[in-house]
């Protein structure tokens, strides 16, 4: 592919606004090698190409310096946008350099490697391609070790600095020292009994994992509510490295439970967990999404013999208020989906999965009597201690960390979860880039409503050559022209995956 003609730096940071926004580095050949936020664009973006600063950058800046050869900007209303869309992007195209920087040696790994005899529990800094298990990355180190040493005692499990000796008749020696008088299990055990341990302390600490993202989350948060923009964007880094671990398999591969005879155990169990009359075969899971009330939208995904079922998963935009009320969402949704189920004479699920507590719960079953359904069994996943929840005046119930019905339950509840923040991301992002329509002089809300809609959206819209605009009611050429000029000098086109 032929290098793209040379382009006039100098020139284009001339013209560059004081607004905040999205900036991305290319190199020659057009790819985009960084993805950055600014809170005023001409000024950051300049920075990069000021003679004086170069010896005293980091040596990979300079290194990303020299490659830069373009760059395009992407204009928003705010700086919790730029973070936001900065996210996005990094995600969406990987740049070279955005992954160095996220990848350095900044945060702790636990890995586990099922392969060996006895899986020890290690610290590393890097991720390989094999078929060992990872946790993290952890932002406080202090922290995870403390976290280790109470499972090595309370698990009965092996750090990285243990040495176990094979005995004569098979069995293992874990330690060989005073740390075998510290621990309260048998210093003595099989490599089948110490694998038992394993899972426990690997479910553990997922469930750590889970409760160290949602802490994340709120630090990120509460560090853009204070305009700390460069904390919150590393803490961003966190979480997304961090959900997308957790977003693998949380058992070994003998484990997998993708198998149908898994997905078919653990339903059985769960059935009895739960005192049903038969194994709940079909299940939905019902999620809430929004930042700070915005962008509220829910997700369902649906299970079939312990496996997801794409084809019947749903989303929601919440219709009936604006603003931040769980229960009121959860209510809408619960009722918009199963009210159609009844109109439409198909079966409800075996078992109904709330994402939340009491609240969200009172609110679903609000929901099936205002649409007059006898509801299926129905139960709340409360995230803090994986407690379940009972709509009657059963105790709430908590199942062991590695048990195959909670684990299930837990699969549902994160898919459900991961599903929900997609579509709220889309939303999000989809909002930021129709917003730069804001900037078009003498376009009011009827024209930029009539655009949206003959395009179906800003994406379509920024492909659209002048002869379609002109199509659209109230644009004539000279308008189509206008607009078509200033899209294509607002916004690079993106590039699909």
């Amino acid at each position: 592919m032929p290098a793209p003609e040379p382009v006039n730096l100098k020139e284009k940071l001339r013209r560059l606004p004081e607004k905040p926004g999205v900036y991305l580095m290319k190199d020659r050949l057009g790819r985009i090698i960084y993805v950055g936020k600014a809170k005023a664009l001409k000024k950051r973006v300049s920075s990069y190409f000021q003679p004086s600063r170069a010896l005293t950058l980091h040596p990979k800046i300079r290194a990303l310096i020299e490659m830069i050869a373009d760059f395009d900007t992407i204009e928003v209303k705010s700086e919790p946008e730029a973070l936001l869309l900065e996210g996005k992007l990094i995600k969406q195209w990987k740049p070279k350099y955005n992954t160095d920087f996220t990848d350095d040696k900044r945060f702790l790994l636990v890995r586990v490697d099922p392969g060996e005899e006895l899986p020890r529990f290690r610290l590393t800094r890097f991720k390989k391609d094999d078929r060992s298990r990872y946790f993290g990355p952890f932002a406080h180190s202090g922290l995870l070790r403390k976290t280790l040493a109470q499972m090595r005692r309370q698990f009965g499990i092996l750090l990285g600095d243990a040495s176990p000796r094979k005995l004569a008749d098979g069995r293992w020696q874990l330690y060989d020292d005073v740390r075998q008088e510290l621990y309260g299990f048998s210093n003595e055990t099989e490599a089948d009994d110490y694998r038992r341990r394993v899972d426990e302390a690997c479910a553990f600490l997922d469930g750590k994992s889970r409760e160290w993202l949602e802490a994340l989350r709120a630090e990120m948060t509460a560090a853009a509510g204070k305009h700390e923009f460069e904390k919150a964007a590393e803490l961003r880094d966190v979480v997304f490295a961090l959900e997308k671990t957790l977003a693998k398999t949380r058992t070994f591969e003998r484990s997998d439970p993708s198998r149908p005879e898994i997905g078919l155990e653990a339903s059985r169990l769960l059935g009895e967990a739960l005192g049903l009359p038969r194994p709940p075969r079909t299940l939905e899971c019902f999620d809430i999404s929004h930042i700070s009330g915005t962008f509220v939208v829910a997700s369902m995904v649906h299970f079939a013999d312990g496996r997801p079922d794409k084809a019947n998963y749903r989303r929601f935009q919440i219709k009936s208020f604006m603003g931040n009320d769980d229960f009121r969402a959860m209510e809408e949704v619960v009722g918009r989906r199963y009210r159609r189920l009844r109109d439409e004479g198909r079966p409800m699920p075996d078992l109904v999965i709330i994402d939340g507590g009491r609240g969200q719960i009172g609110a679903a079953l609000k929901a099936f009597a205002a649409i007059e359904v006898e509801p299926p069994a129905l139960i709340g996943l409360a995230k803090k201690h994986e407690t379940i929840l009972f709509p009657d005046e059963r105790p709430p119930l908590n199942l062991s960390l590695n048990s195959p019905a909670l684990n299930l339950l837990q699969r549902v509840r994160d898919e459900a979860h991961r599903f929900a923040n997609t579509y709220n991301a889309d939303l999000r992002s989809r909002k930021i880039r129709e917003s730069i329509l804001d900037d078009f002089p003498g376009l009011g809300p009827v024209r930029r409503m009539a655009l949206l809609l003959h395009f179906d959206g800003f994406d379509r819209l920024k492909t659209a050559s002048v002869e379609q605009i002109a199509e659209v009611e109230g644009f004539g050429p000279k308008l189509a022209t206008e607009l078509h000029a200033f899209l294509h000098e607002s916004a690079p086109l993106e590039r699909s995956e």
